[in-house]
C-alpha cells in the first residue's frame, strides 16, 4: 500500500474516531482477498470514507457514481483509492469491464446495490446492475450492512457523538437453477441480495424489504468454504 493512502487512512481514522462511535469489529470478517463482491447498503456520504480507512486494504475496490468525482474531497479519495465511476443512467460497459478485470485480480469489489443514498436508513429497492457482475465472475458475494447514522449532520451540529455500526454477514452464491438471466431473474436475484442485507439491519430500516429473516431463498446458496 502506497504510503500516502496510509496517511490519509490513518487521517480520516482519527478525525472519525472523534466525532462517531464506530463499531468496526465485524470488519475482521471480510477477508484479505478475492475474488468477493462486498454488497452493503447506502445511507450517506459515510460508508466509504470509514469503511475504507478501517479496513486499510488495497484489494478493496469500490464502486461509485460518476458525480461523486465533482466533489474536490471525493474525487481526491476516489482516485486515492481506485474507486471505480459508474454512470447511473446507462448501461456502463467500461464500469462492467474494470469489475471484472478487479475481480479477475483476485479483488474484493464493493458495491451498493440501491445506487443512492436512502438517507434516514431505510433500505431502497436495489438495481440489478451487480447481478450480472456476479454471475459473469462467478464470484461469491458477502453482505454487509450500516446503520445509526441518520442523525449525522443534526449530532454534529450539537457536538454529539453519531454511532455507527456495523455488521458482516456470511458469504453466498448465486445458482440460477438453469435460468437465463432474464430482466425477470434479474430483479428476483436483486431482491434476494438485497434481503440478505436486510437480514443485517434492525427491522425498523426493511421498508422494501420485510420479514427478511423468513425469507426462503431460491437463487442464494452458502459459498462454499472460502479464504480469501
Amino acid at each position: 500500500m502506497k504510503s500516502s493512502v496510509k496517511i490519509v487512512n490513518w487521517f480520516l481514522r482519527l478525525v472519525f474516531g472523534l466525532i462517531c462511535r464506530i463499531d468496526s469489529e465485524q470488519l475482521s470478517k471480510i477477508p484479505k482477498n478475492g475474488p468477493l463482491i462486498l454488497v452493503g447498503n447506502h445511507v450517506n456520504f459515510l460508508e466509504a470514507p470509514i469503511m475504507m480507512p478501517y479496513l486499510n486494504n488495497p484489494n478493496i475496490i469500490a464502486v461509485a457514481k460518476r458525480e461523486s468525482w465533482k466533489n474536490p474531497l471525493f474525487n481526491f479519495l476516489f482516485n486515492l483509492w481506485n474507486v471505480i465511476p459508474i454512470e447511473r443512467e446507462m448501461v456502463d460497459q467500461e464500469a462492467f469491464r474494470q469489475s471484472l478485470s478487479a475481480l479477475a485480480d483476485g479483488k474484493i469489489l464493493a458495491v451498493f446495490p440501491e445506487g443512492t443514498r436512502s438517507k434516514d436508513g431505510n433500505l431502497l429497492k436495489g438495481k440489478p446492475g451487480v447481478v450480472a457482475i456476479a454471475v459473469k465472475s462467478k464470484a461469491p458475494l458477502l453482505p454487509i450492512s450500516f446503520y445509526g447514522y441518520e442523525d449525522f449532520w443534526n449530532n454534529l451540529k450539537h457536538f454529539r457523538k453519531t454511532d455507527f455500526h456495523i455488521v458482516v454477514g456470511e458469504p453466498f452464491e448465486l445458482n440460477l437453477e438453469g435460468n437465463g438471466l432474464s430482466r425477470e431473474v434479474r430483479e428476483q436475484i436483486i431482491d434476494e441480495i438485497m434481503y440478505k442485507i436486510a437480514e443485517l439491519l434492525p427491522t425498523r430500516y426493511h421498508r422494501n424489504y420485510p420479514n427478511a429473516r423468513q425469507m426462503n431463498y431460491k437463487f442464494i446458496t452458502k459459498a462454499r468454504v472460502f479464504s480469501g
